[in-house]
C-alpha cells in the first residue's frame, strides 16, 4: 500500500513538472546595446510578456536582485574564458559558485547553471584546449554546488548546431569527428548521469536562408503544408525544427545516449537585417515565434517524430534587440521588445492567443534573394572620429583597399572623409564579403543599392545574382 501510495504520489510530481514546464516559455536577456533599460525595468518587462524562464549570459547580480520572489526561473552562465581555470582547480569552482550563486539562491530561482557558451565555434589551440577543458569545468560546478547542498540546479552547457558533421536526413545525424568522442562522449556521460539537458541554440532560420530554394519557406516556419519523410527512419516531419532537433537526437543515440533530455537554449527569427539577407523582417519573425509558442506549449506536448510527447524547455531569442553586437544586420534585430516595453509585433508567450486576435502584419518584402549590386556605404550620423579609425582598418587588412583614395589618385576627390570612407568601406567589403566579411564596422556603414561613383571614380560592389 505504501509503495502504490509514494508511486502515485510520483506521477503526480512527474505530470505537474511537464505542465509547468510545457506552458512556461523562456527569453533570452542579452545586454549588448547602449540603449537598453535597467536590469529593474527589464524584469518588469520580462513579467509583462508572462515568460517563465529567463537565461541570462553572465551571472549579473543586479539582474539576479531584480528577479528575487518574481517565480521566475534562471539559468546564469559561466564566461567562456573562465573554464580552464575552473577545470584546474575546485577551489576556483568553489569561489564563483559561492560568489555568483550562493547570494541569490534562496530568493532567485536559479535553476540552470550553464558552464560556458557555444565554445565549439572557435578552433584556436586555445579553444581546443577549452574543448577538452569543459567537462572536467562542470563536474567541479557540480561539486560546488553538492558541497552547498544544493540539489536542484542542473548544470549543462549551450552548444549551437556547427557539433553535428552530418544532419540530413535526420537518421544520420552525427556529432563531428574531433569533438565526438573526446568531448561530446564525456559530455553526454555526464548529463546522463547527473539528469541534466543537452542544452541546444537551434535555428531554423539559418538553415533556410543558407539554402532558400530547397528548404520551403513555410516549412521553416512550422506552416505545415509541407513535410519530409526520412528515408532511413521513416518518420514525417511538418517542420524544420524537428527535423533539427532529431538530427542531434539521432547523434546522441549513436554514441550510446538515446534519453538525454533536450532544452532548446537558443532560437528565434530575426525582423531586420541587410539587403543582402534574405527573408528577415516582422511577418516572418512574428510567424515562426508564435508558431514556435504554440507548439511548444500545446498540451499534451508535441515532441519530435523521434520523440513524441516529450517536453522541451524553450527560450526564445531575444528579449531587445542589441545594437552593440557584431556582424550581419540581423545579428541586431532578434528582439521581441524595444528598449521602451513596447513590442516589436505581439507575440503570446503562454500560446493561448489565436492568430487572428494579433494585429495585421506588414507583407514580408525580401523572401526571395535580391539580385544585383550592393555598396557599403557611411551611415548617417557617423561620427567623424570613428570614421577615420575605420577607414585605417579598411586600408590596413585590405589588399590595395585603399589605392584609389590616395592623393593623386582617380578618388582622391572629392576630398571628404565621408567620400573616402564610403569607398574603404565598399572596396574592403568586396574583398572580404566571401570570408566573413560584414558592412557594419561598429554601426558606422550601411549597405545601399543606390551606386555612390562619381565621375571617373568607380566604386566596388557586391553583386548578387539571387
Amino acid at each position: 500500500m505504501a509503495a502504490t501510495l509514494f508511486l502515485l504520489f510520483f506521477l503526480c510530481v512527474l505530470v505537474s513538472t511537464n505542465a509547468e514546464i510545457s506552458s512556461k516559455m523562456g527569453i533570452n536577456y542579452g545586454r549588448l546595446g547602449n540603449n537598453l533599460p535597467s536590469p529593474s525595468r527589464s524584469i518588469e518587462f520580462i513579467k509583462t510578456l508572462e515568460a517563465g524562464r529567463i537565461k541570462l549570459y553572465d551571472a549579473n547580480p543586479e539582474i539576479l536582485n531584480a528577479l528575487a520572489w518574481t517565480n521566475i526561473q534562471v539559468s546564469i552562465m559561466v564566461p567562456n574564458q573562465l573554464i580552464s581555470n575552473i577545470s584546474s582547480s575546485q577551489a576556483v569552482a568553489d569561489e564563483w559558485v559561492r560568489t555568483n550563486v550562493i547570494p541569490f539562491y534562496s530568493k532567485t530561482l536559479i535553476r540552470h547553471l550553464l558552464v560556458g557558451n557555444e565554445i565549439f565555434n572557435f578552433y584556436s589551440d586555445e579553444d581546443r584546449q577549452t574543448w577538452y577543458n569543459l567537462v572536467l569545468a562542470m563536474r567541479r560546478i557540480k561539486h560546488s554546488l553538492s558541497t552547498y547542498n544544493i540539489r536542484n540546479i542542473k548544470v549543462g552547457t549551450p552548444v549551437a548546431m556547427d557539433i553535428l558533421e552530418t544532419a540530413f536526413p535526420p537518421s544520420n545525424g552525427a556529432f563531428r569527428s574531433d569533438i565526438a568522442v573526446p568531448v561530446m562522449k564525456p559530455l553526454l556521460q555526464f548529463l546522463n548521469r547527473t539528469r541534466s539537458f543537452f542544452f541546444l541554440d537551434v535555428y531554423p532560420y539559418f538553415s533556410w536562408s543558407r539554402d532558400p530554394t530547397r528548404i520551403n519557406l513555410d516549412y521553416a516556419l512550422f506552416r505545415g503544408n509541407r513535410t519530409y519523410t526520412d528515408p532511413r527512419s521513416r518518420l514525417t516531419y511538418t517542420n524544420l525544427l524537428d527535423q533539427m532537433l532529431d538530427s542531434v537526437i539521432f547523434a546522441m543515440t549513436k554514441l550510446g545516449f538515446p534519453n538525454v533530455r533536450l532544452v532548446i537554449a537558443e532560437t528565434g527569427w530575426p525582423h531586420a537585417g541587410d539587403i543582402d539577407q534574405i527573408g528577415a523582417n516582422i511577418f516572418n519573425a512574428a510567424t515562426y515565434n508564435r508558431n514556435l509558442i504554440r507548439r511548444m506549449t500545446s498540451k499534451p506536448p508535441a515532441g519530435t517524430p523521434a520523440r513524441p510527447g516529450v517536453v522541451i524547455p524553450t527560450f526564445i531569442f531575444a528579449l531587445y534587440n542589441e545594437n552593440q553586437k557584431g556582424g550581419p544586420g540581423t545579428e541586431r534585430h532578434w528582439g521581441l521588445m524595444n528598449p521602451d516595453g513596447t513590442p516589436v509585433y505581439e507575440v503570446d508567450l503562454n500560446g493561448k492567443r489565436p492568430e487572428n486576435d494579433f494585429k495585421s502584419l506588414p507583407a514580408p518584402l525580401n523572401n526571395e534573394l535580391y539580385k544585383g549590386k550592393i555598396w557599403c556605404v557611411v551611415a548617417d550620423g557617423a561620427n567623424s572620429t570613428e570614421l577615420e579609425s575605420a577607414i585605417e582598418f579598411a586600408c590596413r587588412l585590405g589588399n590595395n583597399t585603399c589605392d584609389a583614395i590616395r592623393p593623386g589618385s582617380e578618388c582622391y576627390h572629392p576630398v571628404s572623409l565621408v567620400s573616402h570612407a564610403s569607398y574603404a568601406f565598399s572596396s574592403y567589403w568586396a574583398q572580404f564579403k566571401q570570408s566573413g566579411g560584414t558592412c557594419y564596422f561598429n554601426g558606422l556603414a550601411v549597405q545601399t543599392t543606390e551606386d555612390p561613383s562619381n565621375g571617373s571614380c568607380k566604386f566596388p560592389s557586391v553583386t548578387l545574382r539571387g
